[in-house]
């Protein structure tokens, strides 16, 4: 992993956890940012030795911050087209996230506000801090959301509450957002990276192939038609039959004992 000022990146065995770390700023998500954010999930989706990643926000000494959003004062600086070419890195980085070869969860500790939350929602499974506040207020600011806020929201959470966040500007809390299912779990501040870091050890030892493919099958069938959708899981039940993996999973179940992955 290359270094990086914005970033804290830890190893702990297969889980790679990710911190964003501008604490001046709340871990605001400055270009410079999202550029090495992009670049610790594109290298960790070719590293195989990686089975689950983990994105926080590091502490910030004030106020406990996932992200904050975007950066305000680089936004204040951009004309009409490179506000458009700011939009379309955010959407980048988010993509990379949601396209990754492993699941990523987002440790949603204090605000996730604005891109905070465009980042959170592109992770596969969202969990939360109990003081979290969850929102996209970019209608305050006279704009609208960028990395794609206004299309994952709905989703997510259906059209009405989405546009009630989005038009209101008003964030949310936690409990409001488990809720709505914006996100999976609600956790004592304290325990909130002790819960991701325990998912993502949990996902990490399964069978490699069979977790690459389960992503892959929800990522791309909900953008398909139902039968498409299930077609597509076929196809990669078929793949995920014909692996080294499968064989040795099957033939330890039916022996009463653990099975010991290859990713083959």
């Amino acid at each position: 992993m290359k270094a990086c000022e914005n970033l804290k990146v830890e190893r702990d065995g297969s889980v790679l956890v990710i911190s964003i770390h501008r604490p001046a700023t709340l871990n605001a998500l400055s270009r410079a940012t999202l550029e090495e954010l992009q670049g610790v999930v594109t290298d960790a989706h070719v590293d195989d030795a990686v089975g689950a990643v983990v994105l926080t926000g590091a502490e910030t000494g004030k106020k406990p911050s996932f992200a904050a959003g975007a950066d305000i004062g680089e936004l204040a600086r951009l004309g009409m087209l490179d506000a458009r070419a700011h939009a379309g890195l955010g959407q980048r980085v988010c993509r990379t996230i949601e396209d990754a070869r492993m699941p990523v969860i987002a440790a949603i500790n204090g605000f996730a506000l604005g891109g905070g939350l465009e980042l959170a929602m592109a992770c596969h499974i969202r969990y939360a801090s109990s003081d979290a506040k969850l929102g996209q207020p970019e209608i305050n600011l006279g704009i609208i959301p960028g990395f794609a806020g206004t299309q994952r929201l709905p989703r997510l959470v259906g059209p009405g509450r989405a546009l009630e966040m989005l038009l209101s500007g008003d964030p949310i809390p936690a409990e409001e957002a488990m809720r709505i299912g914006l996100v999976n779990k609600v956790f004592p501040p304290d325990q909130l990276m002790t819960a991701a870091r325990d998912l993502a050890r949990k996902i990490a030892s399964k069978a490699p192939i069979a977790r690459n493919l389960i992503l892959d099958a929800v990522r791309r069938g909900m953008s398909l038609p139902f039968d498409a959708a299930q077609a597509l899981e076929a196809d990669l039940f078929g793949i995920a039959g014909g692996t080294e993996d499968t064989k040795a999973g099957l033939a330890a179940f039916l022996e009463k004992r653990q099975a010991e992955w290859k990713g083959r």
